[in-house]
């Protein structure tokens, strides 16, 4: 496993990092205990879940997991979605950041929180009462560092202004999507990220399954997959023509001894300005099938194939480089 630098920060992270959100939702705790001992035994730190994630289970489930090995991880939650019926149980305001994090600490069973993450833009809040509020977890050693997630860059930006106006703590992260279905971050992002040394955690890097090649155009997908679920975040990658991508990546895949979701994943790793991708794991094969082949890059040549291979097909609304 290679361990990457977490930014400007002196932090490392692994180049793959694992995503919880099955964790309580799809599989229960057994189920997730077989694969989180897995990700660690591989050399996976980063461990990335959300208070909203199984409402909670998700980290109620690693409370339990983590109990002994706390130290182990660097460990990373979400708060924005809505955790309740209350008019103030979602969003960024100072009120539920404050009682979101103490929750979400019972239920980690922990002190402190390694990387806390604004799951989503807030455009009912001030960015400066987030900021201030998370800047104060931060001095009260209840959290290490903080991100946001599914920021377009003049948000990332515009934060980060604050936080050198006003001497808070500033952003060192960002969670968005990033596949090879999925580009849009190459347009502004990833140029902001490096030129700002800010870490960039990318999820969905097998473009929600897609880029396995378990769906094939004119078939009934297969029972129990998010496709046959209806998933409605599926269906908008669905539209970018994706399953022509994970077709015109099989050939690419094969002449390096690849499946197409190790080449995927791959490709990912390869690509400037990215610090870990998430695998969503949901089985132990998961884990093991990455594992083979999460320390290969491709090379300038081999990019430039994918690029050619996948422009022809892309949705008009994808951004190459």
């Amino acid at each position: 496993m290679e361990y990457r630098k977490f930014g400007r920060t002196g932090l490392k992270v692994s180049a793959v990092s694992l995503g919880t959100m099955a964790f309580g939702r799809w599989i229960d705790e057994k189920a997730s205990a077989d694969i989180l001992d897995l990700a660690l035994e591989h050399g996976i730190n980063l461990v990335d879940t959300a208070n909203v994630y199984g409402a909670g289970e998700s980290e109620r489930i690693l409370g339990n997991l983590l109990k002994h090995r706390r130290h182990d991880i660097v460990l990373a939650t979400k708060v924005h979605g809505p955790v309740g019926d209350g008019v103030n149980d979602s969003g960024q305001s100072r009120y539920h950041i404050f009682k979101a994090v103490e929750d979400s600490l019972r239920r980690l069973q922990t002190d402190h929180i390694d990387l806390y993450q604004v799951h989503r833009f807030d455009p009912n809040t001030p960015l400066e009462e987030t900021l201030r509020a998370l800047d104060d977890l931060v001095r009260q050693g209840k959290v290490r560092y903080i991100g946001a997630s599914n920021y377009a860059a003049w948000q990332l930006a515009k934060a980060h202004g604050i936080s050198e106006l006003k001497g808070l703590h500033r952003f060192e992260s960002l969670q968005p999507e990033y596949s090879l279905i999925s580009r849009e971050i190459e347009q502004e992002i990833i140029p902001y990220v490096q030129s700002e040394q800010v870490a960039v955690i990318v999820y969905s890097p097998l473009g929600r399954g897609i880029l396995t090649g378990k769906y094939r155009a004119g078939e009934k997908p297969p029972e129990g997959t998010r496709w046959a679920a209806g998933e409605e975040r599926l269906q908008q990658l669905l539209k970018k023509n994706a399953l022509e991508v994970a077709e015109a990546i099989k050939p690419l895949a094969e002449e390096l001894g690849l499946t197409r979701a190790q080449y995927a994943l791959a490709w990912v790793l390869s690509r400037p300005g990215i610090t870990s991708a998430l695998l969503g794991a949901s089985k132990p094969e998961h884990i093991t099938e990455a594992a083979k082949a999460w320390d290969i890059r491709l090379s300038g040549e081999e990019q430039t194939k994918a690029d050619e291979a996948t422009t022809n097909v892309a949705s008009r609304n994808a951004v190459f480089s």
